[in-house]
């Protein structure tokens, strides 16, 4: 059994000011835009996604590289995977 160490856990905004990764954000304006199609069926409510949860293991450097990326585009982590799973799908199956 590990002998405790008596270091703290750092909280995430104890972490990235350490690493000072926030200092590469850029601020300015960022162009967003949907297809019209979505765009409609977002506002209109057709567009209801029930999501379940799942668990994975992930190698912490992986994770700690996903969040950076997901920091840096200025999105939560789990979106990004969630994208990413959405994009491979779609290459894998030829849909887009």
């Amino acid at each position: 059994m590990k002998a405790k160490t008596g270091k703290k856990k750092a909280t995430d905004e104890e972490y990235y000011d350490k690493r000072g990764i926030l200092g590469e954000i850029v601020e300015g304006e960022v162009a967003l835009s949907l297809e019209d199609a979505l765009k409609q069926d977002i506002l209109s409510g057709k567009r209801k996604r029930k999501l379940r949860n799942i668990t994975i293991k992930l190698d912490p450097l992986y994770l700690l590289s996903i969040k950076k990326v997901a920091t840096k585009k200025g999105i939560p982590y789990q979106t990004l995977v969630r994208q990413w799973v959405a994009e491979n799908i779609r290459k894998e199956l030829k849909i887009a």
